[in-house]
């Protein structure tokens, strides 16, 4: 994204279960129920497995907006059934990472321009509150853990490691999230960020990674002195500027400028 795309966000517990035989059905207290439940407990990790990776490949911004995922090609690539790698994009779809057309298959979603907006609007909301309450709890050990986080930021920009510094400047925000204790919170906005790197992958015009790892700092030193208020007002001015470099609002051309000879009055 811009700078926001990130962490391999956490994948919702809701899946399709695979069919079962009516034969299967009532054998908990059965010999044997024991290695069946096993076999469930496979299948449900190479499926979680599976739409982890694709996220990831999404996030960092691998897979882009309209890439076709076919459904044999996935697995050969994990070397399962096609009925398991069904299972993760049925998962992706609910999560509105990708569609499903029982003519064309899976792709990658393209968001709207107003789900783009929507999205930061959502996420300026939630982030606001988000900071507001982890300056009155913040502990030294988990300011450390942020400047240890903003450094290894710093190094991916350094290094040119687009994936990573994409993954890195992302997970900034979720590791905010965890750090009040609510995962809910966090796989909420994990959500999110997912949702805005295919948002950035769209609209995205050149942002300067180096600008979003500043304005993480100044959040953190917010967060350190306690200034709630402070921690507020920078986020919120962090997430206009990711905003602000998506081109949610392409100028129409005008004829007569575009036309007009370089230099010309």
């Amino acid at each position: 994204m811009p700078s926001e795309p990130t962490a391999p966000p956490a994948a919702p517990a809701a899946q399709r279960r695979p069919r079962r035989s009516a034969a299967l059905s009532g054998m908990a207290s059965a010999p044997g129920a024991g290695a069946v439940a096993k076999a469930g407990d496979a299948v449900a990790t190479t499926t979680q497995r599976i739409a982890q990776a694709i996220t990831a490949a999404i996030v960092e911004r691998r897979l882009m907006p309209g890439t076709k995922l076919a459904e044999q090609q996935i697995a050969d690539i994990f070397q399962v059934s096609r009925t398991v790698v069904r299972q993760a994009l049925n998962q992706l779809s609910r999560d509105r990472l990708i569609e499903l057309s029982p003519a064309r298959g899976a792709f990658v979603r393209q968001p709207s321009v107003q789900e783009a907006r929507q999205v930061f609007e959502v996420r300026a909301m939630l982030e606001a509150a988000m900071v507001r309450q982890l300056c009155t709890q913040i502990t030294p050990e988990q300011l450390a853990t942020l400047r240890d986080h903003l450094q290894a930021e710093a190094q991916a920009i350094a290094r040119t490691d687009v994936s990573g510094r994409t993954r890195l400047l992302a997970d900034f925000h979720t590791l905010l999230a965890r750090m009040l204790g609510n995962e809910v919170l966090a796989e909420l906005l994990a959500d999110l960020l997912s949702r805005s790197s295919l948002i950035a992958l769209m609209y995205q015009s050149a942002h300067s990674a180096e600008a979003s790892t500043a304005e993480h700092v100044a959040i953190v030193d917010a967060l350190a002195t306690g200034n709630a208020e402070a921690a507020v007002a920078l986020m919120a001015s962090h997430l206009d500027h990711v905003e602000l470099n998506l081109r949610l609002s392409p100028r129409l051309p005008d004829l007569a400028a575009a036309l007009r000879p370089a230099g010309a009055a």
